[in-house]
């Protein structure tokens, strides 16, 4: 039996009452971003307290390898899910594009971001993420078909991955989103996702610009077994 999600467990670095918005909404989305950014959650968290852009934030972030203050795959919750902030960046032309009206997706969308570099470029023979910044050839994951120019992406790693299906089981039980696993719902830019139907996404499904979640043959087979 897999194991279930341990509040206990989740550490705690909140939010200024002015970097998110503490007001209840309705959830009918989950959706799936990575960082671009080192492996800290606990980091992340804390510039997004101290940061100047308003109330840009999910609420929880997933910890990588290597961090000096986090361990792999910890659950970083800022605030409750019941609460929103502003995470997906979705422009009145993409509605219009698609010929769906304009709607808040945000405070009906829960968002995870895993603490992670993106896409990668190979360059003789060793691997740079796009601050330059060497990535170890153990922690790259090669696509069999690029996804969006990019064959190579920083790992994501087992710990995290499990972090996120647990996040899932305890949010479709606490919200009844469906789960059900549809490719091209979660890595194209599609009308479900903007209608604000009830669903798993990514951050690739309301924008064409953005590469997260990359779609991670590990990370889509945990999907698939939800």
């Amino acid at each position: 039996m897999s194991e279930k999600l341990d509040l206990s467990k989740i550490k705690q670095v909140p939010l200024q009452d002015g970097q998110y918005i503490k007001t209840e909404s309705a959830k009918t989305q989950i959706v799936l971003h990575h960082t671009a950014g080192n492996s800290s959650g606990v980091n992340v968290a804390k510039a997004w307290n101290s940061d100047d852009r308003g109330r840009i934030a999910t609420c929880v972030v997933i910890s990588g390898k290597g961090a000096s203050n986090s361990f792999d795959g910890e659950i970083v919750q800022c605030f409750s899910s019941k609460f929103w902030a502003y995470h997906l960046g979705v422009k009145a032309d993409v509605f219009a594009a698609y010929g769906v009206p304009y709607k808040n997706l945000d405070q009906l969308a829960i968002g995870i971001e895993i603490c992670n570099w993106g896409q990668l470029t190979l360059k003789n023979g060793k691997y740079y993420n796009y601050v330059n910044k060497e990535v170890p050839a153990s922690e790259v994951t090669t696509l069999d078909t690029p996804y969006k120019n990019y064959k190579y992406f920083h790992k994501y790693t087992d710990a995290q991955i499990e972090s996120v299906r647990q996040l899932l089981d305890y949010w479709r039980d606490s919200y009844n989103i469906d789960l059900s696993f549809d490719y091209s719902q979660l890595f194209e830019v599609n009308k479900k996702a903007l209608s604000g139907t009830n669903g798993l996404y990514t951050h690739n499904s309301y924008r064409r610009d953005k590469v997260d979640a990359y779609p991670c043959p590990r990370l889509i087979a945990m999907l698939q077994a939800l």
